[in-house]
C-alpha cells in the first residue's frame, strides 16, 4: 500500500452562508474529487442558531468529512481533533477499498474478526503518520467572527505545531471569506509551517456576507491548480530523462 496523499479543508466558522453558491453543493463537488471537507461551527456561550448548525452538519456530510460544533475556548484542541479524526476516516474509507478489492465487494473492515480488525487499525495508524497532507484552512471573517479570530489563530499554530511530528510531509493554506476586495482571498499560500500566520490575522479586516459556498469552490479550484502544478512537473522531469539518454 502507498503512503498515501491526504486532501483536506477546513472549514471555521459561527453561521450561515448567505451569499454565493450552495456551500452543500459545494462540498459534495470537493468530495467527488477526492478532498475532504471538515467543519468547525464556533458558537456563542448560551446562543444555538439551529439553522446554522444544520448547515455545519450537512456540509460535513456532504463532504465526507467530520463536524464539531464548540465555543471558542475550546477551539485549539477541536481543530487537532478533527483534523486527525477526518485523516483517520479517510484512511479507512481507503484501506476498506483494498480489502473489497483483495476479499469481495461486501467485506468492510468492521465485519472482520477482532485480531484482524486490530491489524487493519495498525496499518490506518501508520498511514496516518506516513501520508502526505495537505490542508486548506477556509476562515469565516464575516463581522460576527472580528473577536473569535485572536482564537482562529492560537489554535491554527497549534494544530501545525501538532502535525509536525507526523512522518509524512505537511503543507497548509489559509484563505479567508469575504476577503478585502473579493469574495475569498489567500492570505498564506502553501507552507510547512504556519508561524507568519502571527502577523497576517491582526490586519484581516471583518466584514458582513458570509460567502461560504465560493469559498469552497474556490478552494477546490486551488487544489485542482497544485495538481496541474504536479503533473506538469512530472512530465518536465521525465522529458529530462528522457533527453539526457
Amino acid at each position: 500500500m502507498t503512503r498515501g496523499h491526504l486532501k483536506q479543508i477546513l472549514l471555521i466558522t459561527d453561521g450561515c452562508s448567505n451569499h454565493g453558491e450552495d456551500p452543500i453543493a459545494m462540498a459534495a463537488l470537493a468530495y467527488e474529487q477526492g478532498i475532504t471537507v471538515n467543519v468547525i461551527g464556533i458558537v456563542e456561550e448560551n446562543v444555538i442558531d439551529q439553522q446554522a448548525i444544520q448547515e455545519i452538519e450537512n456540509i460535513a456530510m456532504s463532504g465526507g468529512g467530520v463536524h464539531q460544533i464548540v465555543y471558542a475556548h475550546q477551539l485549539s484542541h477541536t481543530v487537532q481533533m478533527v483534523t486527525r479524526k477526518a485523516m483517520t476516516q479517510t484512511l479507512q474509507g481507503v484501506v476498506n477499498k483494498e480489502l473489497q478489492q483483495i476479499l469481495g465487494k461486501n467485506i468492510s473492515m468492521e465485519e472482520l474478526p477482532p485480531d484482524k480488525r486490530g491489524e487493519v487499525m495498525e496499518v490506518v495508524d501508520e498511514l496516518g503518520e506516513t501520508a502526505s497532507l495537505e490542508i486548506l484552512i477556509l476562515v469565516d471573517t464575516s463581522a460576527s467572527m472580528k473577536p473569535k479570530l485572536p482564537t482562529v489563530k492560537e489554535a491554527l499554530l497549534d494544530l501545525s505545531i501538532s502535525l509536525n511530528s507526523r512522518i509524512g510531509a505537511n503543507q497548509f493554506s489559509v484563505s479567508v471569506f469575504p476577503g478585502k476586495s473579493n469574495e475569498v482571498e489567500t492570505v498564506l499560500d502553501w507552507t510547512p509551517q504556519l508561524d507568519s500566520l502571527s502577523s497576517i490575522f491582526p490586519k484581516l479586516s471583518t466584514g458582513g456576507i458570509t460567502p461560504t459556498g465560493p469559498a469552497i469552490r474556490n478552494a477546490i479550484r486551488d487544489f485542482q491548480n497544485r495538481s496541474s502544478l504536479r503533473n506538469d512537473l512530472r512530465e518536465d522531469e521525465q522529458y529530462y530523462d528522457e533527453s539526457s539518454f
